[in-house]
């Protein structure tokens, strides 16, 4: 779970933190679980945040019972209530060089513009057919303006999904490898060119510029390099045509299943899978 064997040693030091400190909170338990087993990520940080999934994941298998929560999840209040950020939405047309050079800014909620995490926020939220929710996990968010200063497009960018038949045939992943080279592959889960901007070669263009440098950018936040990108492409909606002119490969496809199919009865929409290559040894160091 989240990356981790747990054995039944596991199991039984994380009742016992439970029964010793049942007036705990969720976070409490989350990082006093990471000290215990010096779970931390690259840079040295503590994964709080991968332990609070790792623990409601035990008590849904029924290996645990969780203490009832306090209160309201505050990720759930703020997803239900994403302020509406004042953006213009005149429309932009026209050829891409009357646009370039383009600017791609990393977006930082709670450490950078409290402005600009909210635009990308509310943009996602009100024009992307998916919406926006809080992200757990290693991140990215960009948010691209034009020469002029005007937003044009956001992405995201968080963790790659945890099995994908296909694109593990492709890298000739076995689950040991990807277990221990998962942090190398990231998912684009959102990928949003305003709905008023009509410039065919605009989407392919802002993949590729931050194809170029994020892999900078991963090791600079995380502490650890990135070989390759990955995405799903909803074949009901999109053709993935962006993705094919950024140079992306399609593998195949999904099987229309959710993570949570545990019993092959939840269906979800069929989804194309593409990968882009960070760098040429991508299949040997996602698989060494």
């Amino acid at each position: 779970m989240q990356g981790r064997q747990l054995n039944g040693a596991d199991i039984a030091m994380i009742r016992g933190l439970l029964a010793e400190h049942p007036d705990w909170g969720r976070s409490r338990r989350s990082v006093e679980l990471c000290c215990r087993w010096e779970w931390r990520n690259a840079q040295g940080r503590l994964k709080d945040m991968a332990a609070r999934p790792l623990l409601l994941k035990l008590e849904r298998s029924g290996h645990l019972r969780l203490p009832k929560r306090r209160g309201p999840s505050p990720n759930g209040q703020r997803n239900r209530l994403v302020p509406v950020v004042a953006h213009a939405t005149e429309p932009i047309g026209g050829a891409l060089r009357d646009l370039r050079p383009l600017s791609v800014s990393i977006v930082a909620p709670g450490s950078g513009d409290p402005a600009e995490a909210g635009l990308f926020h509310g943009l996602l939220a009100r024009y992307h057919y998916l919406g926006h929710r809080n992200t757990v996990g290693e991140n990215l968010r960009y948010l691209v303006r034009d020469r002029h200063g005007r937003p044009g497009a956001c992405a995201l960018f968080g963790s790659a999904a945890w099995k994908c038949a296909d694109r593990d045939a492709f890298l000739g992943w076995e689950r040991a490898a990807r277990q221990r080279n998962l942090q190398g592959l990231i998912n684009n889960t959102r990928f949003l060119v305003l709905p008023w901007v009509v410039v065919p070669p605009l989407a392919s263009h802002v993949l590729g510029l931050i194809a170029r440098r994020i892999r900078a950018d991963w090791q600079t936040k995380y502490g650890h390099s990135l070989q390759a990108l990955e995405t799903f492409v909803d074949r009901d909606r999109f053709q993935g045509t962006c993705s094919r002119a950024a140079n992306w490969r399609r593998l195949g496809a999904t099987r229309g299943r959710t993570r949570n199919d545990r019993e092959h009865c939840l269906r979800a929409a069929v989804k194309d899978v593409y990968l882009s290559p960070l760098v040429k040894d991508f299949r040997r160091e996602l698989c060494a």
